[in-house]
């Protein structure tokens, strides 16, 4: 007989990005597809005295069960952090610490949604955001974005014609996929009509440390007196995600839930590594770790933006972001990024195609690029690859429909 699986996993797919970095595996493979830091970043001789530190003066506390909301020393830190840097008012018990950030979606999709509620989300969005809530079978509404952010008009028409609207998702901050960073005039309207329409907003903050140019602009959580915002952060993409150590800042009685949900998930958070990032909040400073990383990752968007400028054919288009690890591109209309991706793998070079950013389909001719995980040269190198296999394609394109139109004519 054959086994019968929950009606919820014929919805489930094997994320698009997991399967692309099977492929490029290979060392000789130039990838721009996942979303990874860069290694030689990491903090490898700190991280081995503060784990050290960590099991000498507190290994067996390190190494027992604790509470579900976290250790206190790191949820104070990170509430300090986010009062000084963000302007935000959460103090220590406004915070869960979660197995990264992306638990802090799953648990959202938990507690806030029922099948066929409504999850209103930035047209594209973070492919893994769209998996998480994915389980709890919600209908996903798109709202259009421009460089600004969600255009705001299009929201609150979305929010008044959608009576099942639970949660609205948003990275306000070098938006996963595309780059982009919302205007302080957007952020503030976005509020006042997520609070007047008394929905839930999840704000995922995994990049916003991550500024290049420009000054930093408030997270919705601080611009946030209805009390309808739940923040995200991580510490994947500022220290290291092998910890796997994220956190939600919450309104107090939506918090208490949270730490029932996440008590039926997995108890708590790894001790080891919580205790090991206060240690190292502590004994070293992050905040030069951080601006460490800047340094790198804008000399690399630098040079994937000269090559795209050099390489692209005309008719494509891409961000220029101010912060982050990607930037979007879009293709001609009559290009389907899988089939270039295909193109591109036969060159060795690898990104994600954009299609699966968008929750309800379409939109083919787009594709994200990664610039954080590959030096200057190979990133060079890699947008040489793919501006040979766009031109190719274009060429072969455009001849297709020149044949076709003599055709007609002849006929």
């Amino acid at each position: 007989m054959a086994t019968q699986f929950a009606h919820r996993i014929a919805a489930l797919k094997a994320s698009e990005i997991r399967e692309i970095l099977k492929v490029t595996q290979r060392p000789e493979v130039i990838s721009f597809a996942g979303g990874l830091p860069a290694p030689e970043c990491f903090p490898v001789e700190e991280m081995r005295v503060v784990s050290e530190h960590v099991l000498s003066e507190r290994g067996r506390q390190a190494l027992q069960y604790s509470t579900s909301e976290g250790d206190p020393e790191l949820r104070q830190a990170i509430a300090t952090r986010m009062r000084t840097k963000m302007g935000t008012r959460f103090s220590a018990d406004d915070l869960l610490i979660t197995s990264g950030s992306q638990q802090g979606l799953d648990l959202s999709g938990k507690l806030f949604l029922d099948e066929g509620d409504v999850v209103l989300c930035e047209s594209p969005t973070y492919l893994g955001a769209i998996n998480a809530l994915q389980v709890y079978r919600p209908r996903f509404v798109e709202v259009p974005t421009d460089n600004d952010g969600m255009l705001i008009g299009e929201l609150d028409t979305r929010l008044g014609a959608e009576p099942h609207a639970k949660l609205i998702y948003a990275i306000p901050d070098f938006q996963n996929p595309t780059g982009r960073t919302w205007s302080l005039e957007r952020r503030r309207a976005f509020v006042e009509v997520a609070a007047r329409h008394r929905v839930a907003v999840i704000e995922d903050n995994p990049y916003g440390e991550l500024r290049f140019e420009g000054e930093p602009l408030p997270p919705l959580a601080a611009l946030d007196h209805a009390g309808v915002v739940v923040h995200l952060g991580t510490f994947s993409k500022v220290l290291c995600p092998g910890l796997r150590i994220g956190w939600l800042a919450a309104p107090r009685a939506w918090l208490e839930k949270y730490v029932i949900v996440k008590q039926s998930a997995d108890l708590h958070t790894s001790t080891l590594s919580q205790m090991e990032i206060a240690a190292y909040m502590r004994l070293f400073d992050l905040d030069a770790n951080v601006a460490r990383i800047r340094d790198v990752y804008r000399r690399r968007r630098d040079a994937m933006l000269r090559a795209i400028e050099r390489e692209f054919p005309a008719g494509v288009r891409c961000t220029r972001p101010q912060g982050g690890l990607f930037l979007w591109v879009e293709l001609p209309e009559a290009l389907d990024a899988n089939d270039v991706l295909e193109r591109c793998l036969e060159r060795e070079v690898a990104f994600v195609p954009g299609g699966g950013f968008f929750p309800n389909g379409g939109h083919e001719n787009t594709l994200r690029l990664n610039f954080s995980n590959m030096p200057e040269l190979r990133i060079a190198e890699g947008i040489r690859r793919i501006g040979e296999a766009l031109r190719e394609m274009i060429a072969t394109t455009r001849g297709r429909v020149s044949a076709r139109r003599e055709a007609l004519a002849a006929g």
